[in-house]
């Protein structure tokens, strides 16, 4: 093999490798204050669940910063760019959970006309989700478009309970879940 062609295979294994890890974590719902760790780096992107709940500035969102309701239960924050094509399915799946759960509203931002919340909430791509409890508080968040069972199951541990037609099944919804 000449150098040129191990050059290119490695080169075809790393992207191929990048590629694959970067679609696992697309869209994936996680809590926040887990660490980010990287070499000689260990960061929070979020502050820890004790901290939260004090009033730290930043981590909990208020109507005025996000110029719509938050819902009494939850609400569904979405960031977004208008020429994100990723969005518009992200609006749809968003729009029906919050239609599905009573008390909890959906409330979609502009990312280029919100730059101060972007750059303190660490918003880097759209879409990008945040689900906060009645008081504001930020629980959990995804970069990229989630799947809906995953909204649902978020939303149901935010509010406090898990929606009992996502564990067993909807045959009218599009959920992605299985019925019982």
């Amino acid at each position: 093999m000449t150098p040129g062609l191990i050059a290119l295979v490695v080169a075809l294994a790393c992207a191929l490798a990048g590629g694959v890890l970067w679609r696992r974590s697309n869209g994936r719902i996680r809590d926040v204050g887990r660490p980010v760790r990287g070499p000689g780096r260990q960061q929070e992107t979020m502050p820890p669940a004790a901290a939260q709940d004090s009033d730290v500035p930043g981590w909990r969102l208020t109507s005025a910063e996000l110029g719509g309701a938050l819902g009494e239960r939850a609400t569904l924050v979405q960031f977004s760019s208008a020429f994100c094509a990723p969005c518009r399915a992200t609006r749809r799946i968003l729009t029906d959970v919050a239609n599905m759960v009573e008390g909890v509203e959906y409330v979609e931002v502009d990312a280029e006309t919100h730059l101060d919340l972007v750059r303190r909430l660490n918003v880097l791509r759209t879409p990008t989700v945040l689900v906060t409890d009645g008081s504001g508080r930020i629980v959990k968040r995804a970069s990229g478009q989630p799947r809906k069972p995953d909204v649902i199951a978020a939303v149901g541990r935010a509010v406090g309970e898990i929606n009992p037609t996502y564990l067993t099944g909807n045959e009218g919804s599009d959920s992605g879940a299985r019925p019982a």
